[in-house]
């Protein structure tokens, strides 16, 4: 099998991905198809290799010293359709481009992910984190996802339920080396009405657009926003790379979330007629901006650490110049991290899937903040 498989060794994946960073692949598979992706999994299952998969590249941190083992790249493409009533079901193949994907739909008239517009990646990534924007989540509109179970060496259908959707995360998320995605069925509306439940989208729309969006006004608003905050990858004349989000914006219950703001009165940080940013949630809690709490723990965008940053347009999004290295990226997470942590007691997690790193790199202390929320900031060492 090895000899029909396109292995590749000592693969540059800093070439593969949107930050531009990271070491090689020992070993490399471009899987243009199902049948293949499996083969290469067999490949390196009787070889005892770690595998990791890889998608479009713009959800990662890659480790400068690389990734061991086999690395497959998911290139499979197609769709097809399938229409009951009102919806349509559309199973589409994972290394199709998300974006395209919202692109298409928009322009059929089918409505559930306009809102996920410039989201970059592939659709087989889209599970993984559960991805979402401006009023809307993948979640929503999934009907089963098709994946490889490498525990038991079958393909397997899992439906919505199954899949174990939270806020950036899934069971694919959790368990990273069981699942390898091959298709999504996603379930869309036909005629449907955009969704302009995020507040900062319906403002914008209602200004540019006026009554009555249809799907293609409110994608092209998204584009516009996501492009104003520096969170379009491959913007001309942007002069740096990013993951977009570095951070997830935090889940906190509602005393956290009265604490946090208490915190930024007392620093001065937060004028007694302003009102901290939060939305609630289904399970009663609070999320925060992960964005706002690092601009108010005194980082300003802009800000340049060597050869990376924070991103001008947006405090969420770190960034690469160029001719930089990964371990100095990680260091500017950390510092960011630790100041959050101090002025607020919160501990924000990273929302990039890191990968070739004896250990997740960017964890909190081993005391505290396990949840995201830390119990006394006070005692923390200098990063």
């Amino acid at each position: 099998m090895a000899d029909t498989l396109p292995i590749k060794r000592r693969v540059p994946l800093s070439r593969l991905t949107s930050l531009r960073l990271g070491g090689d692949a020992e070993y490399l598979v471009s899987a243009s198809s199902a049948k293949l992706a499996v083969e290469a999994l067999d490949f390196a299952a009787k070889r005892q290799m770690p595998v990791t998969i890889l998608g479009g590249g713009s959800n990662v941190v890659i480790a400068d010293e690389g990734i061991a083992g086999l690395v497959i790249v998911m290139r499979q493409r197609g769709r097809s359709e399938r229409q009951t009533g009102a919806q349509l079901f559309v199973n589409v193949a994972a290394g199709e481009s998300w974006d395209e994907l919202v692109r298409w739909s928009v322009q059929r008239g089918l409505g559930g992910i306009e809102c996920l517009a410039g989201i970059p990646g592939t659709v087989g990534a889209a599970p993984v984190q559960n991805i979402g924007a401006y009023g809307q989540e993948l979640s929503s509109v999934v009907d089963s996802v098709i994946a490889y179970d490498r525990s038991t060496h079958t393909s397997v259908k899992l439906d919505a339920a199954a899949c174990g959707f939270a806020y950036r995360s899934s069971c694919f998320k959790a368990q990273p080396d069981r699942y390898l995605i091959l298709r999504v069925n996603l379930m869309l509306q036909r005629d449907a009405a955009p969704t302009l439940a995020y507040a900062e989208l319906a403002r914008e729309v209602a200004e540019r657009v006026g009554a009555a969006p249809t799907l293609a006004q409110v994608r092209r608003v998204v584009l516009e926003l996501r492009g104003n905050k520096g969170m379009l990858l491959g913007d001309q004349g942007q002069g740096f790379k990013s993951v977009g989000s570095f951070f997830t914006n935090p889940v906190v219950t509602r005393a956290n979330a009265l604490a946090v703001e208490q915190a930024a009165r007392a620093a001065g940080v937060l004028a007694p007629q302003e009102t901290m940013p939060r939305w609630p949630v289904a399970d009663g809690r609070c999320k925060l901006s992960a964005g706002w709490l690092i601009e108010r723990a005194g980082l300003a965008r802009g800000l340049t650490q060597g050869r990376v940053g924070i991103s001008p347009k947006h405090a969420l999004s770190l960034i690469h110049h160029g001719g930089g290295d990964t371990r100095s990226l990680i260091q500017l997470a950390r510092h960011v991290q630790y100041r959050v942590a101090r002025r607020f007691d919160i501990w924000l997690e990273a929302e990039p899937c890191m990968l070739g790193f004896p250990s997740p790199p960017l964890a909190p202390p081993a005391e505290g903040y396990a949840s995201g929320v830390g119990s006394g900031s006070a005692s923390l060492p200098s990063p």
